[in-house]
């Protein structure tokens, strides 16, 4: 397709509103953020590898808030520790904590959410170890 054709179609599609990539960006975060618990940074590197401008990435993930990510976290780990129950106390809060990271979390929101977790299912909550994990 010629070049200019292209353009064409864009600015048409993007005229009557079929195309807005704000409206994308803010829809994908809520979806990744709420539906699968990805942390704001993971939901940024998706949109970025979407295409999707940094000021329009930075715009839509502003709206999940710290607080935010700490729910979804906690939520995660509770989920994950009802499923490994049986499971040895410090292998399955590495498992986890994998979990949680892989979702994008940084330790230390991976490490309060095990803990409250914990706390919310009435368990002990564990000790964070001096080294290792996340090193």
């Amino acid at each position: 397709m010629p070049e200019s054709v292209r353009e064409a179609v864009l600015d048409r599609l993007t005229e009557v509103g079929l195309i807005d990539d704000a409206d994308f960006a803010k829809r994908w975060t809520a979806s990744r953020h709420g539906m699968k618990g990805l942390s704001r940074k993971a939901v940024a590197a998706d949109l970025s590898r979407k295409g999707v401008d940094s000021h329009l990435i930075e715009d839509a993930t502003s709206q999940i808030t710290d607080a935010d990510e700490l729910d979804a976290a906690t939520e995660l780990a509770i989920t994950k520790l009802r499923a490994g129950r049986g499971v040895d106390q410090a292998r399955l809060t590495r498992r986890v904590l994998g979990a949680l990271a892989r979702k994008g979390y940084d330790p230390q929101i991976a490490w309060t959410a095990v803990r409250a977790a914990r706390d919310k299912l009435g368990e002990e909550p564990p000790e964070a170890p001096t080294t290792g994990l996340f090193d």
